[in-house]
């Protein structure tokens, strides 16, 4: 956007700032009968509802505490953390985004709460495993990674593949078990006229695509290299090369439409919904969505084929600010967020429990996209997200896979997306 965005942040601001008076109590007395929590998810969502549940069973297990929950948006909290975090108005426990610009940024500036010692005291270091914990433990940099917890996530998320069943019954269409069998099953359905692959241009599906296809050439320590900074990466080397490469001969053989550079992934959803194309690729969010929505097929979810590597990571973390004024009571609502009956709870509504087994999820279709997190959980196959690396870089990407489809030669398109990350690379020098 390039209008001012200043009074809407100031507007914004204000109202987290604001005191508490929906409850009509005194929010932030210091008796350690009061739990001040904040987060984000819709109340009809698998979070919101696992959320909701978490709060009644601190009420049950606390009686004598009062919980003043409030729901913020996305944005409030993303746009104004340092600035709430760091005055009176802090609340006890929120929900608050990954990543070095955000978990990380606050972590380094001291507004968090270290909780490395809780997460050992607790065990949850033992049910949450290394790659999905990424994104809970940061550097004194406040990089990805590190050894202090200031987070912790108790759901996870993914990209994998969501196949119209019947569709490929009808075709007579083998389900895809690796690369190979997945190429034939598009050939085979473009050569019966159909456009296998959803995607959408404008939106993070097409950049998600380059990167699985990049990830399919790749190891761990590339991953590294790349969303860590721990060694060169090169964008004319064989992973980023492949991907354009490959990005482009499936765009001439039909299995993407180009017309698809504009779409959302809304659009892409709805390509998949109204039966129009066989294959999604796709994070496990659309999950939820297209179980409400399709009522007139059959579909399954699978690891996308290519690679024992996806885009992925732990969900959103729970935080304690630093001056939480009742950490302990904070401590003890994450606690309940990661036991079994919560964590069930999050796997039965369709999203993906990071502490929970799949024995005990009685949904099929959610027990299936557990199952196959849970493979790149063990095979440590979680490699984050590709625009993660370099601020702004999102925009970059959509701008560069968009260029991809409209006929720009791969090369340039390499050149596109490593000019920023390279520029921001120089600067951590």
């Amino acid at each position: 956007m390039n209008i001012s965005r200043t009074p809407v942040l100031a507007a914004a601001a204000l109202a987290l700032l604001a005191p508490l008076t929906a409850c009509g109590s005194d929010a932030g007395a210091e008796d350690g009968k009061t739990l001040r929590l904040w987060h984000y998810e819709e109340k009809d969502g698998a979070l919101g509802k696992a959320w909701a549940a978490a709060i009644s069973e601190f009420k049950k297990t606390h009686p004598d505490v009062k919980v003043e929950f409030e729901q913020k948006t996305f944005d409030q909290i993303q746009q104004n953390a340092s600035m709430i975090l760091n005055s009176d108005k802090a609340p006890d426990v929120l929900e608050y985004n990954k990543g070095n610009a955000t978990t990380g940024e606050l972590g380094k500036q001291g507004l968090l709460t270290d909780l490395t010692p809780l997460v050992e005291k607790r065990g949850w270091d033992k049910k949450i495993s290394e790659s999905a914990s990424l994104t809970a433990r940061y550097d004194e940099k406040g990089e990805m990674g590190g050894e202090k917890w200031y987070g912790i996530p108790n759901y996870g998320e993914f990209v994998l593949a969501y196949y119209n069943d019947d569709l490929f019954k009808k075709y007579k269409v083998g389900k895809p078990t690796d690369f190979a069998s997945f190429e034939a099953a598009l050939a085979k359905f473009k050569k019966a006229g159909i456009t296998p692959l959803a995607n959408a241009g404008n939106d993070h599906p097409a950049e998600h695509w380059l990167y699985l296809l990049a990830l399919s050439q790749a190891d761990k320590k590339w991953v590294d290299d790349y969303q860590l900074y721990e060694g060169k990466v090169d964008f004319h080397g064989k992973e980023w090369t492949y991907a354009a490469n490959k990005y482009k001969e499936w765009l001439d053989k039909g299995y993407f439409e180009k017309k698809d550079v504009g779409l959302k992934g809304t659009d892409m959803t709805e390509q998949f919904v109204a039966r129009k194309r066989p294959i999604m690729v796709g994070g496990n969010w659309w999950f939820g969505g297209l179980t409400n929505d399709i009522k007139d097929f059959s579909w399954s979810t699978s690891p996308y084929p290519g690679s024992e590597l996806t885009a992925g990571s732990g969900g959103n973390n729970w935080v304690i600010p630093t001056k939480a004024k009742n950490k302990k009571l904070a401590e003890d609502f994450i606690g309940i967020t990661m036991s079994p009956k919560i964590q069930k709870l999050i796997g039965e509504g369709g999203n993906i429990p990071l502490a929970a087994k799949p024995d005990t999820i009685k949904n099929p279709k959610s027990r299936q996209l557990i199952d196959a997190f849970d493979q790149y959980q063990k095979n440590d196959g979680l490699a984050l997200y590709p625009d993660w690396p370099v601020p702004g870089y999102y925009d970059t990407f959509v701008g560069s896979t968009q260029n991809l489809i409209n006929g720009t030669s791969p090369k340039t398109v390499l050149d596109q997306l490593a000019a920023p990350y390279e520029k921001y690379i120089a600067t951590r020098r």
